[in-house]
């Protein structure tokens, strides 16, 4: 269930783009592809993980394209998150965390991400390594964030672990 009307319209462009492409999560599908990432958070929620996103040069959440061998969508932002950050410690809540449609400038190879982004948890953050792919990769407050078009999607990821932390014994997950 998408938590509110905006991003059940998303969700619904979502399954209505992959029905008319049934390939249009591949990287040789149309000019909109459906992409994964994943907003990762330390176990506080205090900060998150970005990386300077080696073509667009700025500052974005893990992520990319879902690979013909990925399991489902979960798997390939688990996939995409382990690969750009070297946490392979990484836990993923297998829910979407949020929904985000936005177009790509002409250094990409296609129009327009459909991009649906999961939570992850590093319970080790400072074994982050940046990979081959970005310019570099840094842990960033919260209350701080480098780039707007990413506030939206630290704060649900950072809605959805408090959540989880609330509802286990102990308050941990």
């Amino acid at each position: 269930m998408a938590p509110d009307a905006g991003q059940e319209r998303l969700r619904r462009d979502y399954v209505a783009h992959l029905e008319a492409h049934p390939q249009g999560w591949a990287r040789s599908g149309p000019p909109q592809h459906l992409t994964v990432g994943a907003v990762v958070l330390d176990a506080t929620g205090s900060r998150t993980l970005l990386v300077l996103h080696g073509k667009a040069k700025r500052w974005y959440q893990p992520g990319g394209h879902v690979e013909a061998g990925d399991a489902d969508l979960a798997a390939a932002a688990l996939r995409e998150a382990r690969e750009e950050t070297g946490l392979a410690d990484l836990r993923l809540d297998p829910d979407p965390v949020h929904l985000d449609r936005h177009p790509l400038p002409g250094a990409f190879a296609c129009d327009e991400h459909l991009d649906v982004r999961f939570l992850a948890v590093a319970p080790v953050p400072e074994r982050a390594q940046r990979s081959a792919e970005s310019d570099d990769l840094r842990w960033w407050p919260v209350e701080r964030l480098p780039e707007p078009s990413v506030e939206a999607l630290v704060a649900a990821g950072r809605a959805r672990l408090r959540a989880s932390l609330g509802n286990t014994p102990g308050g941990r997950s």
